[in-house]
């Protein structure tokens, strides 16, 4: 994250990962403020996915995907112009340097988008997720019927 403001968007995606059981690290570091850093904790990480939240300029996740070869997920917030300004910083990438960005404080699909990539190479992730995908279907399934049934003439 680029700031500790951040963890609310970083914790839509916190309870999804741990009800999977995936191991992962939440750090703060800022593109303009703590470049130094940004670069240490790309280089030194295992992370096989890395998730940047950025709001303002947004340059987080262009810096980290820089840094490495592994796939970086783009969270913009929002905090001016709707998140607008964040969305494009994080969606118009140099040639070479591509990031993957997802709705505006969409910390949760992120962390999905990164398990799936996880799950290529994990059969019990994969599981995981089309169980986790089965709920939302019943979820939906039950809201129906009683939205149904409320309104039935």
């Amino acid at each position: 994250m680029g700031s500790e403001s951040d963890l609310k968007i970083a914790e839509k995606g916190i309870s999804i990962l741990k009800d999977m059981g995936v191991e992962f690290e939440v750090r703060v570091a800022s593109a303009h403020r703590t470049p130094d850093l940004v670069e240490e904790i790309v280089k030194n990480s295992k992370a096989k996915v890395f998730i940047a939240i950025a709001g303002l300029a947004a340059h987080l996740p262009g810096v980290v995907a820089s840094l490495t070869t592994k796939p970086v997920i783009a969270v913009p917030v929002e905090s001016k112009l709707d998140g607008m300004d964040a969305l494009l910083s994080c969606v118009q990438m140099p040639p070479g340097i591509p990031t993957a960005t997802v709705g505006i404080d969409r910390g949760d699909n992120a962390v999905l988008l990164a398990l799936e990539i996880l799950a290529l190479s994990d059969e019990e992730l994969s599981k995981k997720l089309e169980e986790y995908r089965k709920k939302l279907r019943e979820k939906v399934i039950n809201s129906d019927k009683r939205v149904g049934e409320l309104y039935k003439h």
